[in-house]
């Protein structure tokens, strides 16, 4: 942000309380503030009034900080907390840019959205399909964090040395977000002892799991334990494990669309079933183009190990589809958004 002219004591984040951005936020130098709510969609009908209680709550709350900090201009990314503290902006007359990292927007930024401080901007031109006719809209790419697109950068010898892994394997990396993907974990326990045998994998479970996959992992023949690298969480080493992999095995979060076209890493991307539609509308995305393979979340215990032999033993396919994945990159997307953001500030 120094090149654009931006401090980043310069910078308020408003966030909740008792969400992961209470640790990740400080440790980036970044201000943050909490308010208080919670989710409306998905939960039962007394859940959402308490809910709706929370977040007129936080409308207040989001205004009082907005008083405090006096800032120029708003940016949201989605989610149910957005929404009172886009409310609170409009109040103000302060303009707002919305962020979408999916191709769909969720509920929240479609209500964002239809506000007339609000613009938007989205990593890819087909969300322009789920937007009011005539709003005004820029296409940036997916911002990657500098870390990431660092290790891009680098020699891959460097990013399997990281995991003490050899280059003349295949190499699988599996994951599921931070708190981890049950269904992913235990379909890839079921047949990890096959893969092994001419594969090498690095496995982020997530913390709510890690017990159960330590435990599998130490009960391992001592010939394929040593190419398997389990983990409950990975944070400045996640871009040297995406730089290390052939083939990656993941959710089809917002993320997938930048970092997989950041490395050119083919997917096998698996919907979270819970999560709308969203991450299927994702995950489709890359696959129309090429650039990965979308299967289901109950296709996991029968149709995961043959696309997976499938694929890590096909180089010609792995190769095209890592050339449809680079081809989608937006290398300055992080300069882009934050243009797009300055530019209402004035």
């Amino acid at each position: 942000m120094a090149d654009l002219g931006v401090a980043k004591e310069d910078i308020l984040w408003l966030g909740v309380r008792g969400e992961m951005e209470e640790n990740i936020v400080p440790r980036a130098g970044i201000r943050l503030e909490t308010i208080t709510g919670g989710p409306i969609a998905g939960v039962s009908r007394i859940k959402q009034m308490q809910s709706l209680a929370k977040l007129g709550w936080a409308v207040v709350q989001s205004g009082r900080h907005m008083a405090r900090f006096r800032p120029d201009v708003l940016l949201v990314t989605g989610g149910y907390m957005s929404v009172p503290v886009a409310l609170a902006a409009s109040w103000r007359q302060i303009p707002a840019i919305a962020f979408v990292p999916d191709i769909e927007p969720g509920s929240a930024i479609k209500t964002i959205m239809r506000w007339d401080n609000t613009r938007v901007a989205a990593t890819f031109g087909a969300t322009t399909e789920y937007l009011p006719q005539g709003k005004r809209f820029v296409e940036t790419g997916y911002p990657v964090r500098a870390a990431l697109r660092d290790w891009a950068e680098r020699p891959r010898a460097e990013a399997l040395a990281q995991f003490d892994l050899q280059p003349e394997r295949k190499t699988l990396f599996v994951f599921g977000g931070s708190r981890g993907a049950w269904s992913i974990n235990q379909a890839l326990m079921e047949i990890l002892p096959d893969l092994l045998v001419d594969t090498q994998v690095i496995h982020v479970s997530g913390t709510l799991t890690w017990d159960k996959i330590e435990i599998f992992a130490q009960q391992l023949a001592p010939e394929l334990r040593v190419n398997y690298r389990p983990y409950p969480y990975l944070h400045e080493e996640m871009g040297a494990a995406f730089r290390a992999a052939d083939l990656v095995v993941a959710r089809g979060g917002a993320s997938m669309l930048g970092e997989c076209p950041l490395f050119g890493l083919p997917a096998v991307i698996v919907p979270y079933p819970h999560a709308w539609r969203y991450q299927k509308v994702n995950a489709d995305y890359l696959a129309d183009r090429g650039a990965a393979i979308r299967l289901n979340d109950e296709e996991l215990a029968t149709g995961l190990q043959p696309l997976l032999v499938d694929l890590l033993h096909n180089d010609t396919t792995l190769a095209e589809m890592s050339v449809a994945c680079a081809a989608l990159e937006t290398a300055d997307a992080a300069q882009k958004l934050a243009q797009a953001v300055l530019e209402l500030s004035n």
